[in-house]
């Protein structure tokens, strides 16, 4: 395992770029940590693969260096990196068995056979394959060969950092989900640093110990599930984290007071920086409430997904989403009022933090 430093990266596709908009990855200095699970969480095209394939040498980054425990492996090849990498479509031999499968990174490497078969037995039975260790891979399920790429990285101790480009797209729903918590089981046993990507919130935040959230080539907000979720560092993140995402709406702001339209309402503090570009005020669905108090809504659509409905409203000319419990009733006349400790403030798409939070804030 490594400590992986990401020095200052920028990488450009052309050969001359001239400005920022010229980079499909924006300057990225950062340190995965060793025997960390992370997660690369983003929209297609926002350079997860491309910080990915970075990492792992198949791809040299036009600008900065690339570190493993304090070393520049920044020209060096996959193979020489030790990387163990997982890629969308199963990447397996068709003709061995799924014994040999495992045991072919082993055995290219030299390893005794006594200690092949006992790290081969001990990974087949943790991926559930022991039953097909003499079958051939040609004739075994999507999500069985992806088991066998998964094991695959997970049966060499000597790797630095495996690395997982979108490994259940072709995975069925439920087979995610068994996937998803084997591979968790697996890093707790192992220690291996992980670094995982996808676009999808499910699996990163199922997964990762810390998600690093890219947006239009750059990271947004790199952070724990909760913090992501409680505080959303730039608008895309509240929008992308959550279903639904985070309501965003146009606001004044003056001391602890903010505008919505015609309404004004208490913030949770004075914010502590000027603040400059489109102010727009954030708040998670779960802290709307719908009842007779606060700002007039015309209810669009009513959502009943079981233990609790999604309200779809029009508020003050903006459509907002608020989550209610199942047997809250919804007024004839219904307006929307927003718990305090769930408003966020943001300028130029960047959340500006209280400089003095009301009593029982963790802000």
């Amino acid at each position: 395992m490594a400590r992986i430093d990401l020095d200052h990266i920028r990488h450009a596709y052309m050969a001359h770029p001239r400005d920022e908009k010229d980079y499909a990855l924006k300057e990225v200095h950062y340190a995965f940590e060793d025997g960390g699970a992370y997660a690369l969480l983003g929209p297609s095209g926002c350079g997860k693969t491309t910080l990915l394939n970075i990492i792992s040498g198949l791809l040299q980054a036009s600008e900065g260096r690339i570190l493993f425990d304090g070393d520049d492996v920044s020209v060096l090849s996959t193979e020489q990196r030790n990387i163990a990498q997982v890629f969308q479509f199963p990447v397996v031999y068709d003709t061995m068995s799924v014994y040999d499968n495992l045991a072919f990174p082993l055995r290219n490497r030299g390893v005794g056979h006594a200690e092949v078969d006992r790290r081969v037995r001990e990974i087949i039975d943790m991926i559930e394959l022991a039953d097909w260790s003499k079958r051939k891979a040609r004739g075994l399920t999507a999500d069985q060969k992806q088991k066998i790429s998964l094991g695959r990285g997970l049966v060499r101790e000597d790797v630095n950092a495996i690395l997982f480009d979108e490994p259940l797209t072709v995975i069925d729903p439920h087979m995610k989900w068994v996937l998803r918590s084997q591979l968790k089981q697996l890093h707790k046993r192992f220690g291996h640093t992980m670094v995982y990507v996808t676009h999808d919130q499910t699996e990163a935040l199922t997964f990762a110990d810390k998600v690093v959230v890219m947006y239009e080539g750059e990271i947004v907000q790199i952070g724990t599930p909760d913090e992501l979720f409680d505080r959303p560092k730039h608008t895309f993140v509240g929008y992308f984290i959550g279903s639904p995402g985070m309501n965003v709406v146009p606001v004044s702001v003056e001391g602890r007071t903010a505008r919505f339209g015609d309404e004004r309402f208490d913030l949770p503090g004075t914010l502590n920086a000027p603040i400059g570009g489109a102010i727009e005020m954030g708040i998670r669905p779960e802290f709307v409430r719908v009842g007779e108090k606060g700002i007039p809504a015309r209810i669009d659509k009513i959502e009943d997904i079981g233990r609790h409905k999604i309200v779809r409203a029009l508020v003050q000319g903006h459509r907002m989403a608020a989550i209610l419990a199942e047997d809250d009733e919804i007024p004839a006349e219904p307006r929307v009022a927003f718990a305090p400790e769930g408003i966020n403030i943001y300028a130029g798409s960047w959340r500006v933090d209280y400089e003095d939070a009301m009593p029982g804030d963790a802000r």
